[in-house]
C-alpha cells in the first residue's frame, strides 16, 4: 500500500478531533507551545522590510519578536525582549532605523541585535556589551510573504510552500499589490474557524452566493505534505473575478491563500483566547485597472460570506461547549482537508516541546 492508498484508507475510518482540543486554557497553551510557535508564522509582506532598517513587530505565541531588513544579512528575527528588564526594543513598524533603542531604559542594539551601548552600566563589574546580543529566530520569504518561525529547526520554508506557485500559474502572486486589512474578531476557537475553511461540505448550506460561484459538484481537495488545496471552476461572477479557476490554499498550522485571477487575500487565523479567535484578511491585487476596479465588489462578496462563516462558527463553539459533542465521523469525499489538518494536529501533539 503507498502513501496515497494508506490515507486513502485511513480517511475512510477518520474521526474528527474531540472537543476538548477546543476548550479550556490548557488547550490553548498547548496549542501555543506545540504548533503555532513550533511552526513557520506569517508577519508581514516583503514591501514592508524592502529597504535597510525597515522593520516590523509581531507577536508569535507568546513570544514578541522583530524582523527587519539587514543591510548585510537580509531578513533578521530578533526577540523583540531587551537583555536587561525584558522592556520593548521596538513598540510599531518603521523605515530606515539605523539601531533599535529599549523604550524602558534606552539600551541601544544594531541590526543585527548586537549591544551597542547600555547607559550608566559602568559601575557593574565584569559587564561585557560585546557579548549580549538579541536572540535569533529564523526568519524567510516566500512570493512576498515574509514567515518567522521560532523552533531550531523548521522544515525549509520552500518545502512547506512547495508547488503552490506552480499550480497556480500564470497568477504571480509576487506581482500582486497590497490593498487593504479587514479583522474579525470571532467567538470560537481557532481550530474550528480553519475546520470550517477546509471543507466545502457546507457551501451549499451556509454559502448560498459562493454556491453560484463555484462548481460544487468539481469542487475537490488535493493533499501535500504542509498544505491542502480546495479548487473548483469560477461560473456565474458577472465578470467579479473573471475566467479560471478558484484555488483555495491551506497552509499549516494557520494561513490561508484564496487565489483567483488577479486577486489573492491572505488569511492569518490567531488564537486570542480559548474561545476566541482574531482573523486578518490582507487583500492583494494585479497591478492593472481592472483588478483594482473589482476590488470594492469583492469586498462586499467576500464580507458576505465572512459574516455566514462567522456565525456557523460561533454555533460550533456552542456545540462543543455544549457538554452534548464529543467527535464525529468525517466525510471522506468533502473533508479530507479537515482530516489532513488534524492529523498535522496530532502529530504536534503527540511530541510536545520538541
Amino acid at each position: 500500500m503507498n502513501d496515497e492508498q494508506a490515507g486513502a484508507a485511513a480517511l475512510a475510518h477518520a474521526t474528527a478531533l474531540s472537543a476538548a482540543y477546543y476548550l479550556g486554557h490548557e488547550s490553548l497553551e498547548r496549542d501555543v507551545r506545540d504548533v503555532l510557535s513550533r511552526n513557520w508564522q506569517l508577519v508581514s509582506h516583503a514591501a514592508q522590510l524592502r529597504d535597510p532598517g525597515d522593520h516590523v513587530v509581531a507577536t508569535i505565541g507568546r513570544t514578541p519578536v522583530l524582523v527587519v531588513q539587514h543591510p548585510e544579512e537580509g531578513l533578521v528575527a530578533l526577540a523583540n525582549v531587551c537583555r536587561h528588564r525584558a522592556g520593548p526594543i521596538a513598540t510599531c513598524d518603521g523605515r530606515g532605523a539605523r539601531s533599535f533603542h529599549c523604550h524602558y531604559h534606552g539600551w541601544t542594539y544594531d541590526l543585527g541585535g548586537r549591544l551597542r551601548h547600555a547607559p550608566e552600566m559602568a559601575g557593574a563589574e565584569g559587564f561585557d556589551p560585546a557579548s549580549i546580543r538579541l536572540p535569533r529566530f529564523h526568519a524567510a520569504a516566500w512570493q512576498g510573504l515574509v514567515f518567522v518561525s521560532l523552533s531550531d529547526d523548521p522544515p525549509p520554508l520552500a518545502e512547506v510552500y512547495a508547488g503552490i506557485a506552480e499550480r497556480i500559474a500564470p497568477i504571480e502572486l509576487s506581482s500582486m499589490e497590497f490593498a487593504r486589512r479587514d479583522s474579525y474578531d470571532i467567538a470560537c476557537n481557532w481550530k474550528v474557524y480553519v475546520d470550517n475553511y477546509l471543507e466545502g461540505y457546507h457551501v451549499p448550506y451556509i454559502h448560498p452566493g459562493l454556491a453560484k460561484v463555484v462548481d460544487y459538484a468539481a469542487y475537490h481537495t488535493e493533499l501535500a505534505p504542509w498544505h491542502s488545496l480546495q479548487t473548483s471552476p469560477l461560473r456565474n461572477n458577472e465578470g467579479l473575478y473573471g475566467d479560471g479557476d478558484v484555488f483555495y490554499y491551506f497552509v499549516y498550522p494557520n494561513v490561508m491563500l484564496n487565489i483567483m485571477p488577479g486577486r489573492l487575500q491572505v488569511n492569518r487565523v490567531l488564537p486570542n483566547g480559548p474561545d476566541r479567535c482574531l482573523v486578518e484578511f490582507d487583500y492583494y491585487y494585479a497591478p492593472d485597472d481592472a483588478a483594482r476596479a473589482r476590488a470594492e465588489r469583492d469586498r462586499e462578496f467576500s464580507e458576505e460570506i465572512q459574516q455566514e462563516d462567522i456565525d456557523i462558527c460561533e454555533a460550533v463553539q456552542r456545540g462543543l461547549a455544549s457538554g452534548t459533542y464529543d467527535s464525529g465521523r468525517l466525510c471522506p469525499k468533502r473533508e479530507a482537508g479537515v482530516w489532513h489538518f488534524q492529523e498535522l494536529l496530532r502529530r504536534d501533539y503527540a511530541h510536545p516541546g520538541e
